[in-house]
Formats: structure tokens, C-alpha cells, sequence
């Protein structure tokens, strides 16, 4: 078992490793495996970016992040500013429906709400926003809402995995439980695995995916 040092040195060289960080921005403390970070970035992207490189990290248990995000005062915008930058990354960004999106920005924190109907467009959201100046972070409260009913889900999804190279759809059970997709079955890799979940995420309406699929190897796999 990793040491406090250990982990310590460990997290502060992973944040060393990532190109997009300083070292010198970030300080790092460990207690009994959790991870706390300090320190001052100019963005919130930046502040994202080192709480991944922490949980990367074997040994560490949790991450409280402390980094504050500011930006010098030539450099600073007000509200109204990032608002209007907000709307026109979203109106710009293909992949976010910009017209169910409300905004609200105080204080450099944007909090988005409203409406789409896959998981994705939820995502691409955020991404499109956190990294615009003056962002201190992002509150991303849209709902993914189906417009097609559980069983139409059910057998969207059913017919991708008939449609794909990589998953055999005959061991697979699909099941929803409101907007969330539970997988259940028996698969014969990893790699089968991971298709079948990126298959589920894929269909409209989705918000969650609980995988219980079990890896069964071949039996030819266990010959000498």
C-alpha cells in the first residue's frame, strides 16, 4: 500500500506530465489517501484538468478540490460578458441545441438548465463553455428528455447491438428504469463490453447506463 509521501509525489508528478498544467500553480496535501488541492488557475478547464490527473493516480481515495480560478484584472470580464460569450459558443457549437438552453451567470459561475434530448448535447454544453475567460466553473442542470417512449429505447438500442460487428446481441438483455438503461448478460471480452455500453449511451433520451454485463472468456481460451 502507497505511503501519504508516496501518493503525494505521485499526483504532483502526474500533474507535471500534463502539458496543460504548472506545477507551480497547484499544491497538493494527502491524508490517509485524500487528496486535497490548492492553489490559483486562470481557468476552469485548468481546474478540471488537475483534478483528473489526481484521480489518475493508484492510491488515491477521494479529490477536494480548494484550486480557485481567476484571471488577472486586465483580463477580467463581467457577467454580462461571459453571458454573451456563453451564447455564442453554444450557438456556435453543432452539437449543443442552444435555443432550449437557459443561462444564468453570477460571479463568473454559469449555471445552464433546460431541455435536450440525448446525453451527449448535455455534455457537449459544458465542454463548449468551460474554457471561455472569465469562467470560474459550470452548474450543469439540463434535463436529457426522450421524445420516444421506454420501449421504442428498448428496441432502438436492441437493434444496434443486431447491427454491430462487435456485440452479440443474443446474450444481451436490454431494460430501462426511467432514463436510465441497465445492460445484463454475458460478453466474451472487454472490448465487447465497452461497445455495448457506448451503444446504450448513444440512444435519444438516455441519462444513465448501468452495466451488469458479465466477461465470459471462450471456452478455446482456457486451452494450452
Amino acid at each position: 500500500m502507497k505511503t501519504d509521501v508516496q501518493i503525494q509525489k505521485d499526483v504532483l508528478d502526474e500533474i507535471k506530465w500534463d502539458p496543460f498544467l504548472s506545477a507551480a500553480e497547484i499544491g497538493v496535501a494527502v491524508k490517509e489517501g485524500i487528496v486535497t488541492l490548492s492553489g490559483h488557475v486562470d481557468t476552469y478547464t485548468k481546474k478540471l484538468a488537475a483534478e483528473k490527473a489526481a484521480k489518475r493516480v493508484v492510491g488515491v481515495k477521494v479529490v477536494a478540490v480548494d484550486i480557485l480560478v481567476g484571471i488577472s484584472a486586465h483580463f477580467k470580464k463581467t457577467d454580462t460578458e461571459i453571458a454573451e460569450a456563453v451564447v455564442s459558443a453554444l450557438k456556435w457549437h453543432t452539437a449543443v441545441q442552444e435555443e432550449k438552453i437557459k443561462i444564468k451567470v453570477e460571479d463568473g459561475i454559469v449555471k445552464l438548465e433546460g431541455e435536450v434530448e440525448w446525453e451527449y448535447q448535455r455534455n457537449n454544453a459544458t465542454r463548449a463553455i468551460e474554457n471561455l475567460t472569465g469562467v470560474v466553473s459550470v452548474i450543469n442542470l439540463i434535463r436529457v428528455t426522450p421524445k420516444i417512449s421506454a420501449a421504442d429505447i428498448e428496441k432502438k438500442i436492441g437493434r444496434a447491438f443486431h447491427r454491430s460487428a462487435t456485440v452479440d446481441a443474443g446474450r444481451i438483455t436490454v431494460s430501462l428504469s426511467g432514463n436510465k438503461v441497465i445492460l445484463r448478460g454475458k460478453v466474451s471480452s472487454f472490448a465487447e463490453k465497452e461497445e455495448a455500453e457506448r451503444v446504450a449511451w448513444a440512444a435519444p433520451g438516455v441519462s444513465s447506463v448501468e452495466s451488469r454485463l458479465e466477461i465470459q472468456l471462450p471456452e478455446y481460451a482456457y486451452e494450452v
